[in-house]
């Protein structure tokens, strides 16, 4: 009986002994595979975010995430064949301003990066490295090339899918980003400046930053590891190398990193990714209204207690008339607290909330009035697709 247990002893320390290292150097092979619109990704279970090192216990080492998540981070460039001014061999042009077209009829280059997120050749990006471009040339961590093709952009949330078509392609492990937290370490790894791949180290600053004037949807992952030009699109990762953002900006007087990058949630890049390959683009709630933030002027002008100060919410200051808040019975003065159940206070979590909506689906909202709280269903339409507008200062 001794030997026998002495036996299942060991058997067992091997087998638990062989899952660490597995764990540690190769998680693709223990995390769970899965879908998004029926492409395959590989997302990290549930109980994979570290917090720390990622290195041997002690060692402050974050090579076992780096090797882990770099092969999947690429390079990518960028050419747009320059438009010449057609008067350039005008006479009368070149007298009064030179000959501005010599030089003009060079490509124009573009410099980014971005994650591959499945082996049948997706990779994630920024919308603004592809904008515009007519020739998109991806360069992997092991020097292979191909050409990419747009499958989709996003511009609201300023992310964008291509496609490769190449064998053996290393893919990174999609994490959690809603478990992330303040101080956890994190890494970016891109392009920087066309150097070659970098890998900068840091710590999650901030979460949910919004009202930047960036993005139309804003919830950005704010760090402090440096992100430079040629960053933009390249993957911010955990120390286990899970993928928890795509590095997108920068707040920056020179150009150059200042301790300020922000990064869009791999959440957010997933129900881009879904929108994008099931439907082409990415369909988003509308229900018609005009918000404010709550101040105090608003609600003395109409007649709500000051103590919705405290609750939070949404004041509501215009309706669309025969819009689904009008045909809700939504009406100018309502302040909304929550949409679908999640709370809302502030008119950037209010548009993301109702955007998140599905159209043609009845959601509930829970609205403040002077004769106090109720409840109501809206419909919410299909939100049009604005022409993109970007930040010019600060995006990278």
């Amino acid at each position: 009986m001794k030997r026998t247990w002495l036996l299942f002893s060991q058997t067992v320390t091997v087998l638990v002994a062989a899952y660490f290292v597995t764990a540690t150097l190769k998680p693709e092979w223990i995390s769970r595979g899965n879908s998004v619109a029926g492409i395959s990704v590989i997302e990290a279970p549930a109980s994979n975010t570290q917090r720390g090192g990622g290195g041997p216990p002690g060692s402050g080492s974050f090579s076992a995430a780096a090797k882990i998540a770099s092969p999947a981070v690429v390079s990518i460039n960028t050419s747009k064949a320059a438009v010449r001014n057609p008067h350039a061999e005008d006479p009368w042009f070149k007298f009064f301003f030179g000959d501005q077209g010599q030089g003009q009829n060079q490509p124009q280059g573009g410099l980014g990066s971005g994650v591959i997120i499945s082996p049948s050749g997706y990779i994630l990006t920024n919308n603004h490295v592809v904008e515009g471009a007519d020739e998109i040339e991806v360069i992997l961590n092991d020097t292979r090339k191909a050409k990419a093709k747009v499958i989709g952009t996003d511009p609201d949330t300023d992310l964008a899918i291509l496609k490769i078509e190449l064998d053996k392609l290393p893919v990174i492990v999609l994490g959690n980003s809603d478990t992330l937290a303040v101080g956890d370490a994190v890494l970016a790894i891109g392009n920087p400046f066309g150097v070659g791949q970098t890998v900068t180290g840091g710590i999650v600053s901030a979460l949910g930053r919004n009202q930047l004037g960036i993005n139309t949807f804003e919830n950005f992952i704010q760090t402090d590891a440096a992100i430079n030009p040629g960053n933009s699109g390249g993957a911010l990762v955990d120390v286990s190398g899970a993928l928890m953002g795509i590095n997108t900006a920068i707040y920056s007087r020179s150009g150059g990193s200042m301790g300020i990058g922000f990064a869009i949630p791999v959440s957010t890049a997933k129900q881009v990714l879904e929108g994008i390959v099931k439907d082409g683009q990415v369909t988003r709630g509308w229900i018609g209204v005009e918000p404010q933030e709550i101040n105090a002027e608003l609600l003395e002008t109409f007649g709500i207690k000051p103590e919705v100060l405290q609750t939070g919410g949404v004041i509501i200051t215009g309706v669309l008339q025969n819009g689904p808040a009008a045909q809700a019975g939504l009406q100018p003065g309502d302040v909304i607290t929550a949409v679908n159940g999640k709370g809302v206070a502030s008119v950037s979590q209010l548009l993301t909330a109702v955007a998140g909506l599905k159209p043609g689906t009845p959601a509930p909202l829970t609205v403040l009035r002077k004769s106090g709280s109720t409840e109501m269903a809206v419909t919410p339409g299909k939100r049009e697709r604005p022409t993109a507008q970007r930040a010019q200062n600060g995006q990278r």
